[in-house]
């Protein structure tokens, strides 16, 4: 049985105090040096059997976790709000709260959006969908890069919690017909989380996505997003020159955004001035100018790159090579002394080279230019709780509670990093097909996504299935 947290989460935050009963004994943690007046009164209404000493800021951790990870589960608090809830009060217009965690006597509507953010930052979920259908909504969780159904909310419940959502991120509630985009800063457990909200009309209503990105976790490394060896070496070897341009490409959620703010983290910016400009910005990172792109002003990539290239910039870091305006100033500004890091949507490292040239760069301009091109996928780990391995030795998903009976718990890169040295700047030039690319990239130690894929299946991290889901062609 899972243990209860009868004290109101506002309160053991502030008097650092919990406790932990679990049917069958009542303990309370305590921090050296509490208030003798809070201890006895929390000993008194709660039958306190044992008490135990822990330090201050290590009983504030276990004091968060305890909460964020309790009972109140997003499913438990929409079963309680269908059952209670009054629709004629769903639209009150009530104060966004510090912390989530503080919000138990709060009003349903509210309390069960938090429950359902309180449980996405728990289970690791980049992406929340709340949708509606004729009958039902639904809310469902990106986790690992899939999504799985978390509850299913009665249907009249959703224009006001579509509402109160559009309420903490400062949108217009009453403008029903149009998409709208905005954003919410909370506190989860202790957690700094910054929640990108969209939300666009359908047939049966409003739905949202609200992307999740959580401020605790943004001091990357490019170790950690699963490079290394040879590929690690050389993409590390490849952001230290002091001009030329470096692509990283994939398709949406492959980690490219990551993996450039992993680069960047590697630079001396005592020294450097780095200038990035995003849509968004993702991560604030420490010493690194950032620049968000804003259409509504008409501040477009071409635009701002145009801006930073007066700010006396040594690396510049574009989000996103969109079109061939942008594309031509990243290329003259690698020409004229400039280090730049792109991220590009194509599916192999190779085929980058002939999508700049598509939207119509010079081919002799980007083959003086062009340092290298990375492309990159993320494939699902698996869960080391529950993982079988075959009569071959290789390791599959089987599923357990730990991984929400996915078999995958986690994730980790695999990288194809395609040098360009002279051979392949003279088939740039002469504008090669992309298979004459990779052949002459095998000579110079190219080795495909699929490969690298291979080693993480030989080390157990993942399964032979996982990696060609997301090398396929």
């Amino acid at each position: 049985m899972a243990a209860r947290h009868p004290l109101p989460y506002a309160w053991a935050k502030a008097q650092n105090l919990l406790i932990e009963d679990d049917g069958h004994e009542a303990v309370l943690w305590a921090a050296d040096g509490a208030r003798s007046a809070a201890l006895a009164e929390a000993m008194r209404l709660h039958a306190v059997q044992r008490v135990e000493l822990e330090a201050a800021d290590t009983l504030a951790q276990r004091i968060a976790a305890a909460y964020a990870g309790g009972e109140s589960s997003a499913a438990a608090v929409v079963g309680e709000v269908e059952s209670a809830v009054d629709l004629s009060r769903m639209l009150q217009d009530l104060p966004a709260v510090e912390d989530l965690l503080e919000t138990a006597d709060d009003a349903p509507i509210i309390r069960m959006l938090n429950a359902l953010l309180t449980q996405a930052a728990k289970d690791g979920a980049s992406d929340i969908h709340i949708e509606p259908y004729e009958r039902a909504s639904a809310v469902r969780f990106r986790v690992d890069g899939t999504l799985r159904e978390v509850v299913a909310p009665n249907r009249a419940l959703h224009a006001a919690l579509i509402s109160r959502l559009k309420i903490m991120a400062e949108l217009d509630i009453a403008e029903k017909r149009l998409p709208q985009d905005g954003r919410i800063s909370l506190r989860i457990g202790g957690r700094a989380i910054d929640v990108r909200v969209s939300t666009l009309p359908s047939a049966h209503g409003e739905r949202a996505v609200l992307r999740l990105l959580d401020k605790s976790e943004s001091k990357f490394t490019l170790e950690a997003l699963g490079m290394n060896g040879r590929v690690l070496h050389d993409f590390d070897r490849l952001v230290h020159q002091p001009h030329g341009i470096v692509l990283v490409t994939g398709p949406t959620g492959s980690g490219k955004t990551t993996t450039l703010y992993a680069s960047l983290g590697r630079l001396e910016t005592a020294t450097t001035n780095v200038l990035t400009v995003e849509d968004p910005i993702e991560y604030e990172l420490p010493g690194i100018g950032q620049t968000q792109v804003n259409a509504k002003i008409d501040l477009t990539f071409a635009k701002a790159l145009r801006a930073i290239l007066r700010q006396d910039p040594d690396v510049i870091m574009i989000g996103e090579i969109r079109d061939f305006e942008t594309a031509q100033i990243a290329i003259q500004a690698s020409l004229t002394g400039h280090l730049v890091l792109a991220t590009l949507h194509t599916n192999d490292a190779p085929s980058a080279v002939t999508r700049l040239i598509d939207m119509g760069v010079e081919p002799y301009l980007l083959s003086s230019s062009l340092l290298g091109a990375q492309a990159q996928r993320l494939v699902r780990k698996l869960c080391t709780h529950c993982r079988r391995q075959d009569e071959l030795g290789h390791w599959h998903a089987v599923g357990c509670p730990v991984c929400n009976h996915s078999g995958y718990k986690g994730r980790t890169g695999v990288y194809e990093l395609m040098v360009v040295d002279d051979a392949l700047r003279g088939l740039i030039h002469n504008r090669a097909a992309e298979a004459e690319l990779a052949e002459a990239a095998r000579a110079n130690g190219y080795v495909p996504m699929r490969e690298d894929g291979e080693r993480l299946v030989a080390e157990g991290l993942t399964s032979p299935e996982e990696v060609i889901r997301v090398t396929r062609d």
